[in-house]
């Protein structure tokens, strides 16, 4: 019995396509394209190809495969860029309705013995190797190739490898599965064919025309017996480890089209979904954390609640000091709670980042539930982050300078400068550490020099002035008024038992909140590392607000006890509580590397810790400014009702 879910990864982990709003999407990325006899052209576009068991994406052109002899270059956006994409024109063309077999674009020659040549061919293997898969694309539609897998099920990868190797000992790897004539040992077999069926339905507009549906091809392996008249039959393109002398490889294709009325130009990516078996027990997955979680934050809520009433009642019904005196919790601590923190310039700058985090997190979400944002929509998501930080510059230097002058803090100018700088400096010293890697490797994920010019420029130009402007607002408002007022002199904390120091507080703070993502982080990490498509953006925008109600109950209720025990240090502690999250996302992400991921070869493994330590890094600020604002309404509003002589 073959294993396919471990020979193709994207069967072990099935894709999330939330088709309602990919048809949404699908509309507002890109008109139909309409195909009639008198405009009857169609293009096909290649993309980056990339492996899951390499970070390394390559272009098309860094291969040695057919080139395009001329047509332009679709203009790629910012968010494509960032995430490696360089689609380009293909040598492979189409008329509509035009039958072609066995046609061939061209014949790549090989003389070992040249050192050049040798070099091209050594790449060629190792990307067949690490399993390369192409991607190509018809009318801003991936190119699948659909095949059958276990329980009669069909599977549509939007991708196709370049070849497959069997091993010395015999075994087939990958896509060497497909076929039994593909079982020389040492043998690297490349797909040189493809055959491709390209789906239609007729549309009655002013005059005749057809939309294009689907696209879906079928790689194989021939050694064509006359190269310049090849006819697609006999033996695989075979080539052996220990080949020498000349080696010749014809590319071909083959293209028929098929006029299918059932399916909509609306609803095309429709037959992708083919390809989910079990989504329901997903589903099924995911409502039952989002209804522990909900059913975790009613109980804090209502002890929060009711506990809190008992507590005011109490200490506004106390008459006499000695009564005062006697009593004991989180009214003792009134005349310090709103002391000044240790490094009260670090946590100002830590927040006036987190809040631009929080803000641009929340907009994206909410434009990608829109349909905006999807994936037919090619590099619009990043994009639109990347635009919405840049512009969000203001609210992060107002809250900084607010939360600095709240905090005792005078030396405004430094404040000011390290929230333009500090983090977002150390997030842009891991990605260009990451991208020199990239360059050295000559990935297409390198971020060319243009780009990386026009990304310092929007922080330089546009991020740091706005969050300059920011902190003059806040500097010249007046400071915060907290409901009570400083003593001079700190009440001394009593010893704290062991639930209620510093650190067992703040690792149990982030286990909450970490519960109710990690679902939504597998498929997040699938779409990022195992090149699958994520669409299931409206409810990532649910397990969003959930995940800032749950961050806010497991913070305050943790600050209600550490009050409780006369301990008034609660602004880091607020701000480390939730942000501890991020720790649990650091283990998840090694963790998920180890158990799912292929990834072999230094390079790709230091890329992968190197870019999960920028998501950490995010993720970190942006739970713990939730944390601390929550933390920080709560202890107002307590002491506001509460009376002090």
């Amino acid at each position: 019995m073959i294993n396919w879910n471990r020979l193709f990864p994207p069967l072990r982990q099935r894709r999330n396509i939330n088709y309602q709003e990919g048809r949404r999407a699908e509309q507002q990325a890109s008109p139909p394209l309409e195909v009639s006899e008198e405009q009857a052209d169609i293009e096909l576009f290649v993309n980056r190809l990339d492996s899951v068991e390499s970070v390394l994406p390559y272009e098309y052109t860094a291969f040695d495969f057919c080139q395009a002899s001329e047509g332009k270059r679709p203009s790629e956006n910012l968010g494509q860029v960032l995430f490696g994409e360089r689609i380009e024109p293909s040598p492979y063309k189409f008329t509509f309705n035009k039958k072609e077999t066995c046609k061939l674009v061209c014949t790549k020659t090989y003389h070992t013995e040249k050192a050049e040549d040798k070099q091209k061919l050594e790449f060629l293997k190792k990307s067949m190797l690490l399993n390369y898969q192409h991607h190509w694309i018809v009318d801003n539609m991936p190119v699948t190739w659909c095949y059958d897998v276990e329980d009669g099920q069909k599977f549509c990868n939007p991708g196709f490898p370049i070849g497959c190797y069997i091993t010395d000992k015999g075994r087939a790897k990958d896509a060497c599965v497909i076929s039994s004539d593909y079982h020389e040992r040492d043998t690297f077999y490349i797909f040189n064919h493809v055959d491709i069926k390209i789906h239609y339905h007729v549309v009655e507009t002013g005059s005749m025309g057809a939309r294009l549906v689907a696209a879906k091809l079928e790689p194989k392996s021939y050694k064509h017996t006359h190269i310049d008249k090849p006819d697609c039959s006999g033996t695989p393109m075979d080539i052996s480890n220990k080949a020498s002398g000349e080696i010749k490889i014809a590319y071909t294709y083959s293209v028929s089209f098929e006029e299918d009325p059932k399916i909509r130009w609306a609803s095309r990516w429709d037959y992708i979904l083919e390809s989910m078996p079990h989504t329901h027990i997903q589903w099924f997955s995911i409502m039952n954390s989002l209804v522990i979680v909900l059913f975790l934050s009613g109980m804090v809520a209502m002890i929060m609640l009711r506990t809190l009433h008992k507590d005011i009642a109490r200490y506004n019904q106390m008459d006499s000091t000695e009564d005062a005196q006697e009593e004991f919790g989180w009214k003792l601590v009134h005349g310090d709670i709103f002391r000044p923190p240790r490094k009260g310039m670090l946590l100002s700058v830590f927040l006036g980042s987190g809040t631009q985090i929080l803000i641009m997190t929340f907009v994206t979400l909410f434009f990608a539930c829109l349909g905006f944002l999807s994936p037919a929509n090619r590099g619009a998501l990043m994009t639109c982050a990347v635009v919405l930080w840049v512009l969000l510059g203001t609210p992060a230097g107002y809250v900084t300078a607010r939360f600095y002058k709240s905090f005792g803090g005078e030396k405004w100018k430094t404040n000011v400068l390290l929230t333009a700088f500090l983090c977002p400096g150390i997030v842009f010293a891991d990605f260009f550490i990451m991208n020199l890697i990239l360059w050295g490797e000559g990935s297409s994920a390198a971020i060319p020099f243009g780009t990386l010019v026009a990304i310092l420029a929007l922080w330089f130009c546009i991020s740091v002035p706005l969050t300059f402007i920011g902190a003059y607002f806040g500097f010249k408002k007046n400071a915060i008024e907290h409901p009570v007022r400083t003593n001079q002199i700190p009440r001394q904390i009593p010893d704290q038992s062991f639930y209620t120091k510093p650190l067992p507080g703040i690792i149990m703070g982030g286990i909450l909140p970490f519960g109710c993502i990690f679902i939504q982080l597998f498929f997040i990490l699938n779409s990022i590392w195992s090149h699958q498509m994520y669409y299931m953006f409206g409810f990532l925008f649910l397990v969003f607000i959930i995940l800032v109600i749950t961050c806010s109950e497991a913070t305050i209720l943790l600050c209600y006890f550490h009050l409780c025990a006369e301990d008034y240090h609660w602004q880091w502690r607020s701000f480390l509580t939730s942000g501890f999250t991020a720790v649990y996302f650091l283990i998840y992400a090694i963790h998920y590397f180890f158990s799912k991921l292929q990834i072999t070869g230094t390079a790709s493994t230091i890329l992968y810790f190197g870019y999960t330590m920028i998501m950490v890094l995010i993720f970190f600020l942006f739970t713990g400014t939730i944390g601390f604002f929550a933390c920080f309404w709560f202890v107002t509003k307590i002491y506001s009702v509460v009376k002090v002589d």
